[in-house]
């Protein structure tokens, strides 16, 4: 399966490959997002999710960012169910290609003592909000892809 890529490389930068992992966590119909403050271009909204530390599996990344990010403990489903990359720069300006996994989670418990990014905060969203107001193309996608995966209809069913 091809892995689609998202984003716009600038000229004259350099993208290195960075493995990241993100969260896809349904609570109630909404979706968990954080609002990441930056300094250059107002705040940004992201799916739950980031870099790997060394040695780090994407699944494990995925739990540990969405606690220090949202302050929730997830348990994070075994494969990703989507992959996408993205050209990416940072509000430091550091840029990369971010290669993205994207999980599942389910909501084991709220834990503020786990949220250590001041700059993030948890939203809740409907999903079609969530593709609106994304700011990255791929996190966007893979709500899409997630819903077309999810949804309580087909085309059998409403006899289409």
């Amino acid at each position: 399966m091809s892995v689609p890529q998202f984003g716009h490389r600038e000229d004259g930068r350099d993208y290195p490959d960075r493995p990241a992992a993100f969260v896809l966590l349904e609570q109630d119909g909404r979706i968990a997002c954080v609002r990441v403050a930056w300094r250059r271009g107002g705040p940004k909204l992201d799916l739950p999710g980031g870099g790997l530390d060394p040695d780090e599996s994407p699944a494990a990344a995925a739990a540990r960012e969405c606690g220090e990010e949202a302050g929730l403990r997830v348990t994070v489903a075994g494969e990703p169910f989507v992959r996408a990359d993205h050209y990416f720069v940072n509000d430091e300006g550091r840029s990369n290609n971010t290669r993205g996994s994207f999980f599942t989670a389910r909501l084991e418990a709220e834990a503020p003592e786990l949220k250590v990014e001041d700059d993030h905060d948890l939203v809740w969203l409907e999903p079609l909000e969530a593709i609106r107001a994304l700011d990255r193309e791929s996190h966007a996608w893979a709500v899409a892809a997630w819903l077309r995966r999810t949804a309580p209809w087909s085309l059998a069913a409403s006899g289409g």
